[in-house]
């Protein structure tokens, strides 16, 4: 028979209360509380009846008014660039792990890259009341937050430093580690060799670009700048910029891809050219080793970015005051193939 049948119907939205089951279970609403509390004062049978009259109304705590008292929420919020890019999985893992040893609860979000959605969302949380943010800003920014960590939230910026506020971050070694995926590739013959890279207003892309010409300037080589391309992760876009590589009445030799996403679409393009190109990838990435030839990578360590961000974060939530400071994680090139190609004339 359903709730309708028996004359009842459930209103979405109303929850039970201390009240509700402080009178099915015919006591007091204090001895309720103390039991919802695990206080001490309640006798076995008493206890029975109210955890029964709890399980029969579907009865949850209500956090709130205890976070009034502590003024802590047990929450922190974590800001994405985007859920789906799979190197967020185990980031995003490792800062909820972190979080979960604290007896703290994570929500998350993504700021698709847009930085009026990320203030956006940063400051829903903080509306939320949550204890801290770790951030992988998509703004540069980030002076709206200045009265939010005034307040007391604790902030630690991933992967990106934050714009125009001084703030803790957890970034890993971009310049170096492009410097040494182009050395790699010079190291192997190469003297054209192509970057295609996010954009330019990331801070990221920026560091790796900087890298590639820092290993080419060391090694004596021009860049011509029709070899360098910065912009959208697009496939169509990436792969217009490497067909005008490969196609140039000098075309390049090897390419360093930026990004995962990028080098995904690179990996697409080069398996249709007519000759063998070298290729470099920043980031690893899922099947990277089983595709002919294996993609030869520069590889983050986004598990232990994400530790690192989220040990810092409680640390200072438990009180440390130290001036806020940038963490670099190093990189670690993977040698698979695809970086080792000698070059070939087109």
């Amino acid at each position: 028979m359903t709730d309708t049948a028996r004359g009842t119907s459930r209103r979405y939205g109303t929850r039970p209360t201390m009240k509700d089951v402080a009178a099915r279970a015919g006591v007091g609403l204090k001895t309720v509380s103390r039991v919802v509390n695990g206080e001490a004062g309640v006798t076995p049978d008493t206890e029975r009846r109210v955890q029964e009259a709890i399980s029969a109304l579907g009865f949850r705590r209500n956090d709130s008014a205890r976070i009034l008292r502590k003024g802590r929420t047990a929450s922190i919020g974590l800001v994405l660039e985007d859920l789906a890019d799979p190197f967020y999985g185990p980031l995003s893992r490792a800062v909820e792990e972190v979080a979960r040893s604290h007896g703290a609860l994570l929500i998350n979000g993504s700021s698709a890259e847009d930085p009026a959605r990320e203030q956006e969302l940063v400051l829903a949380l903080c509306a939320r009341r949550v204890d801290g943010l770790v951030i992988i800003p998509a703004g540069d920014d980030h002076r709206y937050l200045e009265p939010e960590i005034t307040a007391g939230i604790a902030t630690v910026f991933v992967d990106r430093p934050a714009g125009r506020i001084d703030a803790d971050a957890v970034l890993c070694d971009n310049f170096g580690g492009a410097r040494d995926a182009v050395a790699h590739l010079i190291a192997h013959g190469h003297r054209r060799i192509g970057f295609i890279g996010d954009q330019p207003r990331i801070h990221t892309a920026r560091e790796r670009l900087r890298g590639y010409r820092s290993a080419m300037a060391a090694a004596g080589l021009p860049v011509d700048e029709s070899w360098v391309s910065l912009g959208s992760t697009a496939p169509e876009r990436v792969r217009s910029a490497a067909a005008a590589m490969l196609d140039a009445p000098e075309p390049v030799t090897a390419l360093f891809a930026g990004n995962n996403r990028v080098t995904v679409t690179a990996v697409r393009v080069l398996g249709a050219a007519p000759r063998a190109v070298a290729l470099v990838g920043f980031d690893d990435f899922e099947l990277a080793d089983l595709v002919r030839p294996a993609v030869t990578v520069v590889a983050q360590d986004p598990a232990l970015m994400g530790r690192t961000a989220a040990g810092l974060l409680f640390r200072r939530l438990d009180g440390i005051t130290e001036p806020p400071h940038h963490t670099e994680i190093p990189t670690r090139l993977i040698p698979r193939g695809s970086g080792e190609i000698p070059p070939t004339e087109g």
